[in-house]
């Protein structure tokens, strides 16, 4: 399972852009995958974290939805490559 797990810091700019009207959809799906691995035994999902990279790539986007961004791929479990 994941050994890492959100900080209050994430999990704050999380919260402040899944309340924004103007957060597009990459950006919610990142955030809420942030708050939902609060605890240790959630791991990000192949589509939370391909809008994670999305959001990261999107010139446009903010600095909260890019720190939830970067703690939902922080929080992706390791794939091995075979």
């Amino acid at each position: 399972m994941a050994t890492k797990v959100t900080g209050s810091k994430a999990a704050s700019k999380s919260s402040t852009v899944l309340s924004s009207t103007s957060t597009g959809k990459s950006s919610k799906t990142a955030a809420g995958s942030t708050l939902a691995q609060v605890s240790p035994n959630k791991v990000t999902s192949a589509k939370a974290a391909s809008a994670a990279s999305q959001v990261l790539r999107d010139g446009r986007t903010g600095a909260a939805a890019k720190s939830a961004a970067g703690s939902a791929l922080a929080q992706r479990a390791s794939v091995k490559k075979k």
